[in-house]
């Protein structure tokens, strides 16, 4: 549904309780043209066709209308990237090449979601909610990590999967944030963002010494076998310890 001006240019308010989706859309566009820090409570009102006043019935001001839009940006995300994931089927490097692929898709095709989530200065630990859906979209990227120390070569000592995690999450990050994004932000690049994530984890793999994981794949240490780092007294992850 729009809630932008008609063809007569008159503004389409809500209606049928539908203010709090309004409002979450109409901040969406906005983001969508001005970035996350460049608008207004007001601005979303008025986007939304309703008075400035009418926001109160549902957010407690701009700040929680934009927890609210990157909560769901992270749920969908985690969603997308859990089901790149699959466990790590086949295997795992082909399991780890497509959440690759789908975190740069994420940042091509929901850009407003995306500055929401990462560049609206909204600090997680502020809201529960948040903070959940964006642990649970880290833990796909830590359950990758997790796959990936255990493949480590024979007397190759194996590397902390939370740093593997956090060092898989920000060459991800960069890349999509830097050259795949679905703004005008986007920078050019003489190859596909896509193949150029492939060849830096390439790279960072075989730092690791896992030449032959990285090149060929490798058979999967799966079932009953625990990686070293398994999740238990955990250390928190980049937002904050799990709830």
């Amino acid at each position: 549904m729009s809630w932008r001006k008609d063809d007569q240019g008159r503004e389409r308010g809500y209606h049928h309780g539908n203010l709090k989706e309004a409002l979450l859309q109409a901040a969406l566009d906005l983001i969508g043209q001005k970035g996350a820090a460049g608008f207004t409570f007001a601005d979303a009102a008025r986007m939304a066709g309703v008075s400035p006043a009418a926001p109160y019935r549902h957010f407690r001001d701009r700040d929680e209308l934009l927890s609210s839009i990157a909560q769901r940006g992270f749920e969908q995300f985690e969603g997308q990237l859990s089901e790149a994931w699959d466990d790590g089927r086949p295997d795992t490097m082909t399991a780890f090449d497509r959440v690759g692929k789908a975190y740069l898709a994420f940042a091509r095709e929901a850009p407003a979601y995306y500055s929401a989530m990462f560049e609206s200065g909204i600090p997680t630990d502020a809201n529960p909610a948040l903070m959940a859906a964006a642990e649970r979209a880290f833990g796909v990227i830590r359950a990758i990590a997790e796959r990936l120390a255990a493949l480590a070569p024979a007397g190759t000592p194996r590397p902390p999967a939370l740093m593997m995690a956090l060092h898989v999450w920000s060459m991800s990050h960069g890349i999509a944030s830097l050259f795949a994004r679905g703004d005008a932000a986007r920078r050019a690049l003489p190859m596909s963002p896509e193949e150029l994530l492939e060849a830096e984890m390439l790279i960072y793999l075989r730092g690791l010494g896992f030449q032959s994981v990285a090149a060929n794949g490798a058979q999967d240490k799966r079932a009953d076998e625990k990686p070293a780092n398994a999740p238990g007294g955990a250390p928190a992850g980049p937002w904050g310890k799990p709830k």
